[in-house]
């Protein structure tokens, strides 16, 4: 992989643009209205709804969260089933590459980013709360929900998918992100721009300059050289 400067620029400036768009205007301007509506729609309709309820309430329970690493891991089973065992070797890599990846854009998200603020739930009066309608654990608040980490966590993934899998599991990849991420929204855990500001901004501006650069290629090629198990040469990706 060469490094895609204009590229990875052009991200950059999407990803700056987005978040000005939100965080310059008073009051967010044309994104607080979008935030709000779709918060109250999805509110009213838990009051409405006995079955929309549940489903928002196991979604959102910390066993969902399980469910949707069995369906990334899968998704890279997948691929994993098909290698030889160099190339089996090269994607569990990878993939350790893809944690350390996401856990360094996070932390420097959450600690770069302006903003601090509550989750719909905490920020209006006069709404209904999962937890107070069912009384079963589940996550429908969050005292500093900007920006997501769970949606943030899932782009890198899909990102990941695109830059080792190709088009195809990419595709799949971001299935699984609206099916993981957008219940989180649903139960007003999260606003919608924790998502497409917090989490997209942060990803459009850190993870090019890893995956459109040599830099993952080289951390995978460091810990194979040093990681147990070494038999075969990496294979790297051009």
């Amino acid at each position: 992989m060469t490094t895609r400067l204009p590229l990875i620029l052009l991200l950059n400036a999407l990803g700056l643009a987005i978040f000005f768009s939100w965080y310059l205007p008073v009051n967010h301007g044309f994104w607080f209205p979008l935030d709000s509506g779709l918060f109250h729609f999805f509110n009213q309709e838990l009051v409405k709804s006995r079955a929309f309820l549940w489903l928002v309430a196991i979604t959102n329970n910390r066993a969902f969260d399980a469910i949707s690493l069995l369906a990334m891991g899968c998704l890279m089973l997948s691929f994993w089933l098909k290698e030889d065992k160099s190339g089996r070797r090269h994607i569990l890599i990878m993939g350790l590459v893809m944690l350390l990846t996401a856990v360094i854009i996070n932390q420097l998200a959450q600690h770069l980013m302006p903003v601090k603020r509550a989750s719909p739930t905490l920020y209006f009066t006069d709404i209904y709360r999962v937890s107070e309608l069912l009384h079963i654990p589940t996550k429908d608040a969050s005292k500093d929900s900007f920006p997501g980490d769970h949606g943030m966590m899932l782009l890198i993934f899909s990102a990941f998918m695109l830059r080792y899998f190709g088009k195809k599991a990419f595709g799949i990849a971001l299935i699984i992100v609206v099916v993981f991420i957008f219940p989180r929204v649903m139960i007003g855990a999260h606003w919608l721009t924790d998502i497409v500001v917090g989490s997209l901004t942060a990803v459009l501006i850190g993870l090019p300059w890893c995956l459109m650069t040599p830099l993952t290629d080289r951390l995978i090629a460091i810990f194979d050289r040093y990681l147990p198990g070494n038999g075969n040469k990496i294979k790297t990706n051009s």
